[in-house]
């Protein structure tokens, strides 16, 4: 399945994560981003724009293993920048995550992504923050889970959220496809892991309400 970088930049300020557990920021795959960030390898948006273009009709591909939506003032997602990745993925099933805060006009520039096919999922840090996210009604959910999750578990208002079966060994992202269900009903859980994996846990328990 093909999977993109997206260089440093693309994060917003304030994500919980950032410097503070952040799966991406430890391990072979910083290595690998950090290269990006610093234009060293990787290619222009115009040319991701050429490549997802030419993916097979119905190919399903992930944006984002590292990074974030688009390069962009701080807090704000290029509205513009998105737009056009959302009609080069016309024909194919590309999906990513954000943790971009869903402001008004963030909220706008994603909901139209989703409406023409590229699925964006709304990360959540608590359970509390998924259902805030879902009760928007903009995209899909996902949200991060202690480590170890294995079985479903409720939000506060009694949302499912479902545990990526991916995590858990059952299966690979190119055989699943849920977070690309961009009007399915559960929220879908990420077990804390890798090597900044007791921060996140803390991120989710410092906001936990149940």
């Amino acid at each position: 399945m093909a999977v993109t970088t997206t260089s440093a930049n693309s994060c917003p300020p304030d994500c919980g994560f950032r410097r503070n557990g952040c799966y991406a920021e430890s391990g072979p795959l910083a290595l690998h981003w950090r290269s990006v960030s610093a234009g060293q390898r990787g290619c222009s948006f115009d040319e991701l724009l050429q490549e997802v273009s030419t993916l097979r009709r119905g190919a399903l591909w992930r944006h984002n293993q590292a990074g974030d939506l688009t390069p962009s003032a701080p807090g704000t997602i290029d509205a513009r920048l998105l737009a056009r990745l959302a009609r080069a993925n016309q024909g194919r099933l590309g999906f990513t995550y954000t943790h971009y805060r869903p402001t008004q006009p963030n909220q706008a520039a994603i909901r139209r992504a989703n409406q023409w096919g590229f699925t964006v999922n709304l990360s959540a840090q608590t359970l509390a923050q998924a259902d805030a996210y879902a009760a928007l009604g903009v995209a899909p959910v996902v949200v991060v889970l202690p480590v170890g999750t294995t079985k479903p578990v409720r939000t506060p208002e009694g949302r499912l959220v479902v545990v990526c079966q991916a995590s858990v060994g059952n299966t690979d992202c190119s055989n699943c496809g849920i977070c690309q269900q961009r009007d399915r009903s559960a929220i879908v859980g990420f077990p804390a892991h890798g090597a900044g994996a007791g921060r996140v846990q803390a991120v989710f328990f410092e906001g936990k309400t149940i």
